[in-house]
């Protein structure tokens, strides 16, 4: 529509995408801060700074992965929902409609942040009346004390919110909007209605499957992972779960240190574990460890040795700095790394360098034939997206095009089918002469004899 050069700029590029979830990295960070007012403001800056620095949270923010756009939805939504509680404007319940159905138009583990949400919304009392037990145990008791029953509590949220009338139509509303959302998204914007709808439940049960058989890790995993590499936000999240259960003061790091619990709970107890799914309690972590700095810091400046607080927050940030330094600009396709699972190695751009090479050579450019024999062969498709004649086969056949790529197991056979036809051509890379596209997936490029004799 505006021609060649603007999609080049700004279609879909490596930079554009990965703009995307950098966008809704820097977004979450930013709705940390919003929370100033419920959690502290030491507290607020500090979860935030956390967050900016998580090795996982920066990682997971340069790659175009729905884990990033989901863990904001989900915080998005409880921001807009606490500002709906604190004002009873309607404008925020929308907004809280509109990230709830955005969550669940993003990914279907939105199932398990829901309930993960709802049951630390119904556990965040019982908490709250837990401490409120110990100080009435604690102290005589008053005599003009007369706790309200249930009806009378409810009688007053709802007056509060401007009466039943007031509050149905703005729960239909809200409930319409949710709907809306999830219709245009998963109709692919009308375009597949109402299959689209369908296939979205349909997806449900693939991903339960799929979650029995690949990625099956022990339970124990995602601590053992987080101790790899969220070392300080781990411990510091620790410390703000038994502040903020201990002294139940503050509902909504209650609120926040339960989802976290819950996250990780729930992802543990699920066979499937993939280090991106750590980014759902990554997150919420983030939050309560700023809350457990804000803590020692009040405890620390009492005591008269601030010193202490501003020890173990540097020391966290330090370490936490050093790890996502380590990570996003030297390791970052280090299978050693818990978040380095199954990403795409650094190899591939000389491999893609071989391929435009040929390419140039065969004097058919874009158009050149590319034939792709290995089975394990993603993301190439997106890395050769700019070519026009690219096939990936099922099996091996011979072959007509000037460029193949395929595995170590299949040089033999490409051999004997097409015999001087083809020339192996060596890396350079590698001692082995293959391309590594991820960890335990190498690649062979041959070429078609006539090119390698210009």
């Amino acid at each position: 529509m505006f021609g060649k050069s603007f999609a080049e700029a700004y279609g879909l590029t490596d930079s554009t995408i990965r703009f995307t979830t950098a966008a809704f990295g820097v977004a979450t960070i930013w709705l940390v801060l919003i929370l100033r007012r419920r959690i502290g403001t030491i507290a607020a800056l500090a979860g935030a700074t956390l967050l900016a620095v998580s090795p996982g949270a920066v990682y997971l923010s340069r790659y175009f992965i729905h884990e990033t756009p989901l863990v904001f939805f989900m915080l998005g939504l409880v921001v807009a929902a606490l500002r709906f509680y604190e004002t009873t404007r309607p404008a925020y319940l929308m907004l809280s409609a509109a990230a709830a159905a955005l969550l669940f138009a993003t990914k279907e583990t939105a199932i398990l942040s829901a309930v993960v949400l709802l049951t630390a919304l119904v556990l965040t009392p019982l908490f709250v009346k837990l401490r409120e037990l110990r100080e009435r145990i604690s102290k005589e008791p008053s005599a003009t004390e007369k706790p309200r029953t249930i009806v009378e509590r409810l009688r007053s949220a709802t007056e509060r919110f401007g009466g039943p009338s007031s509050l149905i139509i703005a729960s239909v509303a809200a409930v319409s909007l949710f709907l809306i959302i999830e219709i245009v998204f998963y109709s692919s914007f009308f375009s597949n209605y109402p299959n689209g709808l369908f296939d979205a439940l349909k997806s449900l049960q693939f991903w339960t499957q799929t979650g029995e058989h690949v990625h099956v890790h022990p339970w124990f995993t995602y601590l053992s992972w987080m101790w790899q590499e969220e070392s300080a936000l781990l411990l510091l999240g620790l410390a703000g779960l038994g502040l903020a259960l201990w002294r139940g003061a503050n509902r909504f790091v209650i609120f926040m240190t339960l989802c976290a619990v819950g996250m990780l709970a729930a992802y543990s107890l699920i066979p499937y574990k993939t280090p991106w799914l750590m980014l759902n309690f990554v997150v919420p972590m983030a939050v309560t460890s700023g809350y457990a700095l804000q803590e020692i810091y009040e405890r620390a400046v009492a005591a008269k040795v601030g010193i202490i607080a501003l020890a173990i927050g540097t020391g966290a940030l330090a370490i936490s700095g050093y790890q996502m330094l380590s990570l996003n600009f030297f390791h970052y396709d280090d299978p050693s790394y818990a978040y380095v699972y199954v990403h795409t190695q650094r190899d591939i751009f000389p491999l893609l360098e071989q391929i435009d090479a040929m390419a140039k050579r065969a004097g058919s450019g874009e158009q050149t034939g590319v034939a792709i024999a290995s089975p394990d062969y993603c993301p190439l498709p997106w890395y050769l997206r700019k070519y026009s004649n690219v096939t990936y086969y099922t099996k091996l056949t011979p072959f007509n095009e000037p460029i193949i790529i395929a595995s170590p197991t299949q040089v033999a056979d490409i051999v004997t089918m097409s015999g001087a036809g083809y020339r192996l051509i060596n890396s350079n890379v590698n001692p082995s002469g293959t391309y590594t596209l991820r960890p335990g997936i190498e690649l062979l490029v041959f070429v078609r004899s006539d090119l390698t004799t210009q």
